[in-house]
């Protein structure tokens, strides 16, 4: 990445060179096959409404629409947007929304899905993505998704993104609005190479 200007990844610029430039090595090219696997358990009744945040090139987006979700997936690089929008076609136009996760207006969602999203983020901005979760759930409603666990980061020598987190410190992110249902960790195969062997596929509950 050292041919890049932008170096803040908190900035839509840096987002946006990189989707410019093709070098996007978080993204798969389809939706993960424990996504999927969630999608078709049950767990999230049609008509249910989902916020997809970050969601970049918006791979698991259609699959949300497809099974009768209300989706509502944003970005603020408009770089991320365009991949979206050409890989979505015309469902984009009422899928899609250029917005900062940090400050959009809309809530009570039913199920938010993460994946690639927290480690974007630098893990300074954690905590308050951890309350943004917390206003942006409905009573009840599931943060679900995958999370890159490691259990031997800190902040000696944690590097990213993508930024890995240890487990102890999502709980502590997430323990005081949510209870955790659900975990297993995603077999490596599964996994594009950067991510590979660190993506655990977890469920909150919000209270």
């Amino acid at each position: 990445m050292s041919g890049f200007a932008s170096r803040d990844p908190g900035l839509p610029a840096f987002w946006d060179e990189r989707f410019e430039a093709g070098f996007t090595p978080w993204d798969a090219g389809a939706p993960p096959p424990a996504f999927l696997r969630f999608l078709g358990g049950g767990a999230i009744a049609p008509g249910a409404r989902v916020l997809v945040p970050g969601c970049g090139s918006a791979w698991e987006v259609a699959a949300m629409d497809d099974a009768g979700l209300s989706v509502l997936a944003i970005d603020f690089s408009p770089a991320a947007l365009a991949r979206a929008r050409a890989q979505l076609g015309p469902r984009a136009q009422d899928l899609l929304r250029q917005a900062d996760f940090f400050d959009f207006t809309e809530s009570s969602f039913d199920w938010i899905y993460e994946r690639t999203f927290l480690p974007a983020l630098p893990p300074t901005r954690w905590m308050d993505w951890a309350r943004r979760m917390a206003q942006l759930a409905a009573p009840g409603a599931l943060l679900a998704g995958f999370f890159l666990i490691d259990p031997t980061v800190d902040a000696t020598n944690r590097r990213g993104p993508p930024f890995a987190i240890r487990r102890d410190e999502l709980d502590a992110l997430l323990a005081q609005d949510f209870d955790c249902i659900g975990q297993q960790a995603v077999p490596p195969g599964e996994s594009v190479p950067v991510l590979a062997g660190r993506e655990h596929w977890i469920e909150w509950r919000r209270r």
